[in-house]
């Protein structure tokens, strides 16, 4: 077997009855920026013009697509057939891709630079986009949404630390296969797609084999395009109810089977896997829990049910208990006045400092050639070291001794275009009134290939010295941080990160310090309180 026949990546996507979709899911593979891959077309028993479709395809382009079938062109479901594409592929890399789905076209590239730099890492996920708008139809295109874990990204995760999010009712949604690639002796090692598995939980019984044996790589790059519509196997289970049901009540007694073999008997991890089995087995008071209130079924249990059978109950009920109105502590909270000033920084280091640092730490292989930053040049030599090989300083102050280049950034014109490699904007954009004249700058003044890293803020204190109030005009979303640098770099080129949860935005707000909160609870990540929004937009083109 030459090197044409060693291909770095084996794509596999497997179809039945999909001529609807298939073509354009082979397309989004052949778009593709990086081009040593194979494609392999499993075809489980299709009985329309899906099957055409493939053989044609693989007469076109014979040395790089091929069509493969079960004995006897059998429908043996979605685990054998991607364990078929698996056995026929020869990549060192495998990734997946359903009929109905698309891939982002620099996907392949960016996840195959990703395993190349992260020899420990088994496979990485990236985010997934669900994808409604595939209809052009308005409503729908509003509906699309970009998910992605609950957790901090951009690392190796190790084994077990995800497994309990592959039960979790809002984070297993966001483990995709679309959005996914592995290594083909990880996928050896686990022993492949359970093959019980025809339909629903194949994917989800894959991903807890490899959360509860391999490092994984989560990145906050968008990649699959996860197509929502009524045909797919996912939608056509929820209309009658076997997701809920008895597919997924054995999805949990094959991880109960699965934890045996692997000889997890007690711990957390059995306790998480029982507890989902115990109300999955008592299935009418599974139904009276979501529907009473905890202080009524409260006092119905204490008339009906006797204290030994009642007291294991309540353990389970508390499962993410709230507490009552009227049962807070407020503690050192309740007043009105803020326990630290001017962010923390009179007690510590701020904990916007936290998110802010660590993004660039995370993207300092940006931080080089010609940089930019604003106001003080500390995150230029901290990142940057020696990469940089010339740094500029701007400020709106013609009076600040270290500024290079005095500028308001909504109306410099007098900075040359394509001067900087990377440019490190963080926390000013708010002060900016006019931010898109100031973000059409940035983009103009940035090389081609170069880097914007910005940060912006979401729940903050206004800042009272010469730098914020009253200049400071504007906090952020990450929607609407995404719509504005998505008007001046291309969508693709823009790479939006949030950061933050209750805990950090009320420590914050009071002016608390990153010393006074510990690592869980600063990277815990509850997108409904956004405390920074992080940004990676690059230029198009290439300076490199």
């Amino acid at each position: 077997m030459d090197n044409r026949d060693q291909p770095i990546v084996s794509c596999i996507l497997i179809f039945y009855n999909a001529e609807r979709f298939i073509q354009e899911a082979i397309d989004s593979v052949f778009a593709q920026t990086y081009s040593d891959w194979e494609l392999l077309l499993v075809d489980d028993g299709s009985v329309d013009g899906s099957s055409e479709i493939g053989r044609r395809i693989a007469q076109m382009h014979p040395e790089r697509v091929r069509v493969v079938e079960h004995e006897g062109r059998g429908n043996r479901g979605m685990s054998a057939s991607r364990n078929l594409g698996i056995r026929s592929s020869h990549g060192k890399y495998v990734a997946f891709i359903d009929s109905d789905d698309v891939w982002a076209e620099r996907q392949l590239q960016q996840q195959v630079a990703i395993l190349d730099a992260q020899p420990d890492a088994a496979a990485v996920f990236g985010r997934t986009r669900y994808w409604y708008g595939w209809t052009k139809e308005p409503a729908d295109v509003s509906r699309d949404f970009v998910c992605g874990l609950s957790i901090p990204l951009n690392r190796v995760v190790r084994p077990p630390s995800l497994f309990p999010l592959v039960l979790s009712d809002t984070d297993s949604m966001y483990f995709c296969m679309c959005s996914l690639m592995l290594r083909r002796e990880a996928i050896e090692r686990v022993g492949g797609f359970e093959e019980v598995f025809h339909g629903l939980y194949e994917d989800m019984a894959f991903h807890a084999k490899i959360a509860l044996q391999e490092p994984l790589y989560l990145s906050d790059e968008i990649w699959g395009w996860y197509r929502q519509h009524s045909g797919s196997s996912c939608a056509m289970a929820k209309l009658d109810g076997r997701a809920t049901g008895v597919i997924r009540a054995s999805y949990l007694e094959w991880l109960e089977s699965y934890l045996d073999l692997l000889g997890v008997r007690q711990g957390k991890l059995r306790r998480i896997v029982d507890n989902h089995l115990w109300w999955h087995r008592h299935s009418i008071l599974n139904r009276v829990r979501q529907r009473i209130d905890e202080e009524r079924l409260r006092k119905l249990g204490r008339r009906l049910v006797p204290q030994w059978v009642r007291a294991p109950l309540q353990r389970r009920i508390q499962w993410g208990k709230q507490l009552r109105v009227g049962k807070v502590d407020f503690g050192d909270f309740r007043r009105v006045n803020p326990i630290g000033e001017v962010f923390g920084e009179t007690r510590g280091r701020p904990i916007d400092r936290y998110y802010i640092e660590n993004f660039l730490d995370r993207r300092s292989e940006d931080v080089r050639g010609h940089v930019l930053e604003i106001g003080e040049d500390v995150y230029t030599k901290r990142f940057g070291g020696e990469k940089v090989t010339t740094n500029d300083i701007l400020h709106v102050d013609p009076d600040n001794p270290d500024a290079t280049i005095v500028a308001d950034l909504s109306n410099a014109d007098h900075i040359p275009s394509g001067m900087f490699d990377c440019i490190i904007f963080t926390q000013t954009l708010q002060l900016i009134y006019d931010v898109r004249a100031a973000l059409r700058t940035l983009y103009r003044i940035l090389k081609p290939g170069g880097a914007l890293l910005a940060t912006v803020p979401g729940i903050t204190q206004i800042d009272e010295d010469d730098w914020g109030f009253p200049h400071w005009h504007w906090s952020f979303t990450s929607l609407s941080t995404r719509k504005l640098f998505s008007e001046v770099f291309p969508p693709s080129n823009v790479t939006i990160g949030v950061h933050g949860n209750v805990l950090a935005a009320i420590s914050f707000l009071h002016g608390l310090v990153i010393d006074e909160l510990n690592p869980e609870e600063l990277d815990a990540l509850d997108p409904h309180y956004e405390v920074i929004i992080t940004v990676r937009a690059v230029k198009p083109g290439s300076n490199r």
